[in-house]
């Protein structure tokens, strides 16, 4: 067990930070609101594609770069929403109902700055709220054993299989594949060879970084070539004021302070993102409201709800990420590789180790959601123009990115091979309608069951009752037996009643 103080967290990392650091902070945010901003190319894309540029830089620069992209990447996509009603990012599908309707009616530049500032806050909430409660999480996940960690980890694949676009069975389907990738290569605990075929490059596995980068990177170049190279005809708008004023912060206030707990804690769901914190911030304001009616109509309620969980998704996502070594979504699954390819191992450990290194991390989310405040407020009308670049332009860099950045990763052409396999195999996904992320998630997420069900069983000596009798892992199986039956009884439910209703 380690002691520290909420003060410790946000003064150890500022020795780490430096110029270089800083400017990597604001290139990375500018970058993130951009990609944003794109239809098509989301956060998760843009922390993808970046991370493979950061082999070689120091750990706290390279996180301040994609920090940067991460969070301003949440919020770019609420631009694209308002001016254009595209929602740049899967997250800002809900700002369109409101936000659209308000530029139509000459309000653009207001719309983009309720949306800033409830982005801004929703982040800053959520970084503090990470502040107190990763320090209890990693304190309580020192005690646990092989037992608990599985448990966590398979509750982990059954909410993203739950949770996932589409049906059950297509979630479970990638998912167990994700798993099926994740046992290629030497047995982590017994050293045996599994499914190499000899070759030198799978001794080690399925490079995670590789397969990220194919299925959130490449498989969006292939739908961009599919779609055509059409840009977004972004009709002049009025951005005169962009600052809100006293009376609409006055009516976003409440729905900010509602909506940033929703967000933080359905980002520290594993895999359940910013769409569905969208959501149910939408729905929640909306029944809160006392003219339900005006949303849908231009009402700046609807932009500040899910304005805000959607960003505060990020700092809820960071929570079983640092803490416990589990993915909050897509996103911080990609930054789970990004920690240790340089060196460090996410989990309880990483508080007691480098504990510099995490304080740095929360320093670092809190300056990207201020730059890309500023840059929201104040760079409006530019961000409005620059979206409007053709995507016969942005698509070859990016897929040059994509390349390029997967080879500089081993100085190996085998990984873009596997790039690109996964990125054909994504789009066919997309085809299908299957969902990815629970194939990324599962490949995470795979080494720590096996390895941690392995462990337990070791640990037990062979008594697979001891995860059903530990308290945190039996609850936390429980929890996933009632995800997994949870479909069959609603179906059930809402059955009876339909019949009870042809009845009657």
């Amino acid at each position: 067990m380690f002691e520290f103080s909420i003060g410790d967290i946000y003064t150890q990392g500022w020795a780490l930070l430096n110029f270089e650091v800083i400017v990597f902070l604001f290139a990375g945010t500018i970058a993130g609101v951009l990609i944003g901003a794109m239809p098509g190319l989301t956060a998760t894309m843009g922390v993808a594609v970046v991370t493979p540029l950061t082999y070689g830089m120091s750990t706290i620069s390279s996180f301040a770069l994609l920090l940067g992209v991460y969070c301003g990447g949440v919020y770019g996509g609420s631009i694209t929403a308002i001016v254009a009603n595209i929602p740049g990012t899967p997250s800002a599908i809900m700002t369109t109902l409101d936000g659209y309707p308000m530029s139509r009616r000459g309000e653009a530049g207001k719309a983009i700055g309720i949306a800033t500032v409830s982005s801004f806050i929703g982040g800053v909430i959520s970084v503090v709220i990470l502040s107190f409660f990763a320090p209890m999480v990693a304190n309580m996940a020192l005690k646990f054993s092989g037992q608990e960690f599985f448990a966590i980890g398979f509750f982990g694949l059954t909410v993203i299989a739950y949770i996932s676009t589409g049906s059950m069975a297509r979630g479970f389907l990638s998912g167990f594949l994700g798993l099926l990738i994740g046992t290629i290569g030497a047995d982590l605990i017994s050293g045996f060879e599994r499914f190499t075929y000899g070759s030198f490059y799978l001794l080690s596995g399925i490079e995670l970084l590789p397969v990220l980068i194919g299925v959130f990177g490449f498989t969006e170049i292939l739908c961009v070539l599919e779609r055509g190279f059409t840009s977004i005809e972004v009709t002049k708008k009025t951005f005169d004021r962009v600052i809100p004023g006293k009376d609409d912060m006055k009516k976003i206030l409440p729905t900010i302070f509602r909506s940033a707990p929703i967000g933080t804690i359905i980002g520290a769901i594993p895999a359940a993102g910013g769409v569905i914190a969208a959501i149910v911030a939408y729905g929640v304001e909306k029944r809160f409201s006392r003219n339900p009616e005006k949303f849908g109509t231009g009402a700046i309620e609807g932009i500040a709800a899910p304005e805000t969980a959607n960003n505060a998704c990020t700092g809820g996502a960071m929570i079983p990420m640092l803490t416990l070594g589990v993915p909050g979504d897509a996103a911080t699954a990609i930054l789970i590789g990004a920690l240790m390819m340089n060196g460090l191992t996410p989990g309880p450990t990483l508080f007691s180790r480098n504990m510099d290194v995490v304080s740095a991390i929360f320093i670092l989310m809190l300056l990207a959601n201020c730059v890309f405040l500023f840059y929201g407020l104040f760079g409006a009308r530019y961000i409005a123009k620059v979206i409007s670049v053709p995507m016969k332009i942005l698509a070859p860099v990016i897929a040059t990115l994509c390349i390029v950045g997967t080879f500089s990763l081993r100085n190996a052409l085998f990984d873009v091979w596997v790039m690109l396999f996964f990125g054909i195999l994504g789009y066919w996904f997309r085809k299908v309608e299957i969902p990815t992320p629970p194939l990324a998630l599962g490949l995470v997420l795979g080494n720590l069951v096996e390895v941690e069900f392995r462990r337990g069983l070791i640990l037990s000596r062979g008594n697979v009752f001891s995860f059903f009798t530990r308290p945190i892992s039996g609850t936390f199986l429980l929890l996933s037996v009632l995800m997994l039956i949870l479909p069959t009884i609603l179906s059930a439910i809402t059955k009876r009643k339909g019949a009870g209703r042809i009845t009657e």
